[in-house]
């Protein structure tokens, strides 16, 4: 049944501009101008107590390394995410390091002497009370299901309801066109929804809580996109205890959705960890131990000193100036290009983050 409504909306969310009102304006906006031009209201503050600040050894040239991730908000993969700060508030993650860079793919962190080929010394005891997840939770199901599945139906009942709307207005635009009065159509998109339809990994994709995620008739879960952070776990029934993370630097790995509990996404610093040098040993292990990255700390950005704690807002993937960067994203019309694609993967249309600063900074 959501297949049913995702199909339907999906063709009006990824059509050419819905109508809404004429407006004398031959140039469409670009994806990051709809986002500067985005209303106050529709950004979303992160809770500090869903931020990490990852601090590395400074680089070679002296330059500060530091890395912002946020965690992922219920009901994802809420166990591992208690547990990883679990981990930073004992300090666990205090002195481990960068331990695989595979070119194209991940990032990788934890104690060099797990899950490590090229190990050299005693794993380092992990603290107390850590929770054993179970391979269920890397999807979601039942009462969570069913309510994303309503809020997706109902807005696409009302999205319907503007459809014929939608067709005269752009029956108007081929018309005026053909006249020599070309015109551009403001898409209305209340309530605002966008869905990538046929997706190759999921029967679709879409957005909730401002992280994307892939859906099926019965369940969804989050998606790997570039700077998504996961849990590196051995093989199953192991499921990973937070201990050990890594994050996409490369192509979208959807195969491993699913497969590995996903727990937050780098908002700022990816270029600390993207740039790094790749390993040479297996799946891109360092063979050097001199050549593994120092973490310094990690901490919640709760736990710091107020005037050290970073603040990050989301554009709110409930909003519609969401709804049209995204429609923007899949379909550009600004003046660089030529041919509106028709549509996007899930991860060519990263949710827009900023950092927030206070007045005097």
């Amino acid at each position: 049944m959501i297949r049913t409504a995702v199909s339907a909306l999906a063709a009006l969310a990824l059509a050419l501009p819905l109508a809404a009102q004429e407006v004398p304006a031959p140039v469409a906006l670009a994806p990051g101008e709809i986002v500067a031009a985005a209303a106050p209201q529709d950004w979303t503050l992160i809770a500090p107590n869903d931020l990490l600040v990852m601090t590395l050894a400074p680089a070679a040239d002296g330059t500060a390394r530091e890395v912002v991730i946020q965690l992922m908000p219920p009901p994802f993969s809420q166990g591992w995410v208690d547990n990883i700060r679990t981990l930073a508030r004992a300090g666990w993650y205090d002195g481990i390091s960068i331990n695989r860079v595979q070119d194209n793919y991940v990032v990788q962190w934890g104690d060099p002497n797990v899950d490590n080929p090229e190990a050299d010394g005693p794993a380092k005891p992990l603290p107390a009370g850590l929770k054993v997840m179970d391979e269920r939770h890397y999807s979601f199901t039942g009462a969570a299901m069913e309510q994303l599945r309503e809020e997706f139906l109902e807005k696409a009942r009302k999205r319907a309801e503007i459809g014929a709307a939608n067709t005269k207005g752009q029956r108007r635009a081929r018309e005026a066109t053909r006249a020599g009065s070309p015109t551009v159509f403001i898409p209305s998109l209340s309530p605002p929804l966008f869905v990538v339809e046929k997706d190759p990994h999921a029967g679709a994709a879409s957005f909730t809580q401002g992280w994307p995620i892939g859906m099926s008739r019965s369940a969804y879960w989050p998606v790997h996109c570039y700077g998504m952070v996961g849990v590196g776990r051995s093989y199953s029934p192991d499921t990973g205890s937070g201990a050990e993370l890594y994050t996409v630097i490369g192509h979208a790995p959807r195969h491993l959705d699913r497969n590995i509990a996903l727990v937050g996404r780098v908002v700022e610093g990816i270029e600390h960890l993207s740039s790094l040098s790749r390993g040479t040993g297996a799946l891109g292990f360092y063979e050097d131990p001199a050549k593994r990255v120092p973490i310094r700390s990690i901490r919640i950005a709760s736990d710091l000193p107020e005037g050290e704690k970073p603040r990050f807002e989301y554009l709110s993937t409930e909003s519609e100036s969401f709804a049209r960067y995204a429609e923007a994203r899949a379909n550009r019309r600004d003046p660089f290009f030529i041919v509106p694609a028709g549509g996007a993967d899930i991860c060519n249309i990263p949710v827009p983050v900023r950092r927030v600063v206070a007045d005097g900074e």
